[in-house]
């Protein structure tokens, strides 16, 4: 399969902003042997920022634009450096994507993109795509911004025809209601259809540290079940888990795609 996975920040930092070691580890593992196995992986990287500000020593994640910038700009540096270190020692290559918003919406710079990750796939690469939050700006209505790899990281699944697109979160899944606040919130292990009732469970914004909410999350669904792709909401606490939602097991929550 080529499967695009997603990995947000609250998965690859801890709430100081440093980098999670042991977590960063086992993700590079698991992602190297499902590679291995014959699988094409496209990873979706958050976490420039977050990085950036634990590097820096900044008290929590910046409100102005240049400092967010700068952090990105400090903290892409640390997160290619330690994915090359640990897919290397998988024998692994990785390839830095960096995009913005006019990068999807220009005909020919989205199928340049497309055209650079197949050959990146065909050479036996693994291409870390992020967007480029030094130049692009986070601000929703700004024209060059994305926003958050929720997003992202469906537009790339639709564009190079994955088969499965898997978000690594803090939450296990969709639930019913907040499990927050409602102990009696059920996860739904499998949703047919992103409709109106689906989208009401939006909920909002994500982590300190992050940008994307489950709102974003059911808006990614939307784009990618439309183009032919299921869909996979799981918590990255624990990279293991993948194996189980490569080989369909009911992990998290699975949003079935429409038909091609």
């Amino acid at each position: 399969m080529r499967i695009t996975v997603k990995v947000g920040t609250s998965t690859l930092a801890h709430a100081t902003g440093r980098l999670n070691i042991q977590r960063m580890e086992a993700l590079c593992k698991v992602l190297s042997d499902l590679k291995n196995a014959g699988h094409e992986i496209i990873l979706v990287s958050s976490g420039a920022i977050g990085m950036g500000v634990g590097k820096l020593n900044l008290p929590g994640r910046p409100a102005d634009m240049p400092t967010k910038q700068a952090a990105a700009a400090v903290g892409q540096c640390e997160l290619m450096y330690t994915y090359d270190k640990l897919f290397n020692e998988y024998n692994h290559t990785v390839a830095q994507v960096l995009l913005t918003g006019e990068d999807v919406r220009s005909e020919q710079r989205s199928r340049n993109m497309r055209n650079t990750i197949f050959r990146l796939l065909e050479l036996g690469a693994l291409p870390v795509i992020n967007e480029n939050d030094t130049v692009a700006t986070d601000e929703v209505g700004v024209e060059n911004t994305i926003g958050e790899n929720d997003t992202l990281s469906a537009i790339v699944a639709a564009a190079v025809h994955a088969d499965l697109l898997i978000l690594l979160s803090d939450i296990d899944g969709l639930y019913d209601g907040d499990p927050h606040k409602d102990a009696n919130a059920h996860l739904i292990s499998t949703v047919p259809a992103v409709d109106e009732h689906i989208l009401s469970l939006g909920g909002g914004s994500g982590s300190s540290l992050g940008t994307g909410g489950m709102a974003t999350k059911l808006k990614a669904a939307q784009i990618v079940t439309a183009a032919g792709c299921e869909m996979v909401i799981a918590n990255g606490s624990k990279p293991a888990l993948l194996y189980d939602i490569v080989d369909g097991k009911p992990v998290g929550t699975r949003f079935l795609a429409k038909e091609r």
